[in-house]
């Protein structure tokens, strides 16, 4: 079984039940499973694979709940800089739904690759449009190739614009293949054990773009199979426009009565929530994907995140599609979770006291967002921080750069607080993906090229 070597660790972040940060420290393990931690000099001295990070900071590898990996082909689309999500989608659903399977391959390798190159090692994607050979498959092979692990949802949507849907007619699927095919893809790719490198997520796409009668029979083939559910909900006042004309309910209120509250669903933005729907979400376990670049991109609004935490609803982060963030860089969103949970702070009516100390995120809070909460967001228990047990996954950043330059006396601090960087390396289950700043196990400059022609095709064919 191989086995890898970590030692010489300026610093290295556990996310342990201690919340340890341990200095002049490593790993060992085999076969993608953490044996032993701790002070460089207590470890074996050899193995298959061994990385001295002198200089380096290492912290658990990041878990995205959240993401559309195809949307890095509409990237920066001039028709949709300047809007809000209804006619942000409505100038793209088109050009979604001519996306190939070749297309489809690119921009996941893409989407992943800068991921991988920001921390990430466990990426959730939310795809919804099959209607020009895009499939989960091709998606699934994409994340093996790079090396990640990958939650793949079989996404939908049914509801068109002649049924009171937001989507056009011919961007849905009908509804009996979405249940067919969905469980064929969970029977064929979803693997529920310890260290699993791939797992299936039914995932409807929205509330003005699904039916009631899907969004029911998703729930029950979820738990039929034990898999998870998603989709996104309370994202804009729109939203919540539409279900109140719609249902004359609220949307939490809607989804609770389609069994769709539960700890096996986790849903995406939560931004348009009142106190009592939080209390909700942490009575039946509901949990929360936080999309702060994309929220601010749409103008949606700030999720009430530490009311979240406070409440104990599970929280974990997602850098949402790349055609509404513009980028897939789970550093930078980190980042960006406390800078605006800190702007919601200044956005308190102004004879309100000062906000006490625990109403501030902080650069670890943030970070343990990152990790052991997408972790318990995506119901995985083998993720999430560094501990005997649990899985070899894991990145390092470069301490004596520009960008930490001064800011070394709390280095952990530093990489929330200070420009985002491009990691050193990011191991999963113990195997190099990015070495030395480079993806070693795609060659990237090929799939680049690729993704540009298949972009340019899609934005000329609308």
């Amino acid at each position: 079984m191989p086995t890898l070597l970590v030692r010489n660790a300026a610093m290295l972040v556990t996310m342990d039940g201690q919340r340890r940060e341990l200095k002049d420290a490593g790993l060992y393990a085999v076969d993608g499973i953490i044996q032993q931690m701790g002070a460089s000099a207590s470890l074996p001295t050899t193995a298959d694979e061994v990385l001295d990070l002198s200089g380096q900071i290492v912290l658990p590898g990041f878990v995205n709940t959240h993401h559309h990996l195809n949307q890095t082909l509409t990237r920066c689309l001039p028709a949709a800089q300047d809007n809000n999500l209804f006619p942000w989608l409505q100038a793209q659903y088109r050009i979604w739904a001519g996306t190939t399977e070749a297309a489809s391959r690119t921009s996941t390798l893409v989407g992943l690759a800068e991921l991988a190159l920001s921390g990430c090692t466990t990426v959730f994607d939310h795809t919804y449009l099959y209607q020009s050979g895009n499939n989960v498959d091709c998606q699934i092979e994409a994340a093996r190739q790079l090396g990640v692990r990958f939650h793949a949802s079989r996404g939908s949507m049914s509801l068109g614009q002649s049924q009171g849907g937001l989507p056009p007619d011919d961007c849905v699927e009908d509804e009996a293949f979405i249940l067919t095919d969905s469980e064929r893809v969970i029977r064929t790719h979803h693997d529920p054990k310890v260290g699993s490198m791939t797992q299936v997520v039914l995932a409807p796409c929205s509330p003005f773009s699904v039916s009631t009668g899907l969004l029911r029979d998703s729930a029950a083939l979820a738990r039929q199979h034990g898999v998870k559910l998603h989709t996104h909900l309370c994202e804009t006042l729109d939203e919540e426009r539409y279900t109140l004309q719609r249902f004359a309910m609220r949307p939490v209120e809607w989804m609770e009565t389609l069994g769709w509250l539960g700890d096996d669903v986790w849903f995406a933005h939560t931004v348009h929530v009142s106190d009592s729907e939080i209390q909700r979400f942490a009575q039946t376990g509901v949990g929360a994907a936080h999309c702060p670049c994309s929220n601010m991109r749409l103008a949606s609004g700030i999720a009430p995140i530490k009311k979240y935490l406070a409440a104990g609803v599970k929280v974990g982060l997602g850098v949402d599609g790349s055609a509404s963030n513009d980028a897939s860089n789970m550093l930078l969103e980190v980042r960006q979770t406390m800078l605006l949970a800190r702007l919601a702070l200044g956005l308190r009516p102004a004879d309100l006291p000062p906000p006490p100390p625990e109403d501030w995120m902080t650069a670890r809070e943030a970070l343990e967002l990152a990790t052991l909460g997408g972790a318990k967001v995506l119901g995985r228990q083998d993720i999430g921080s560094l501990e005997p047990g649990k899985c070899a996954d894991f990145f390092t950043l470069d301490l004596h750069t520009l960008n930490y330059a001064g800011a070394l006396h709390d280095p952990v601090a530093a990489i929330v607080f200070c420009a985002p960087q491009r990691v050193r390396h990011t191991i999963v289950h113990g195997r190099p993906v990015v070495k030395d700043g480079l993806v070693v196990t795609v060659d990237m400059p090929p799939v680049i090229e690729e993704h540009n022609r298949h972009a340019s095709r899609l934005a000329s064919a609308v």
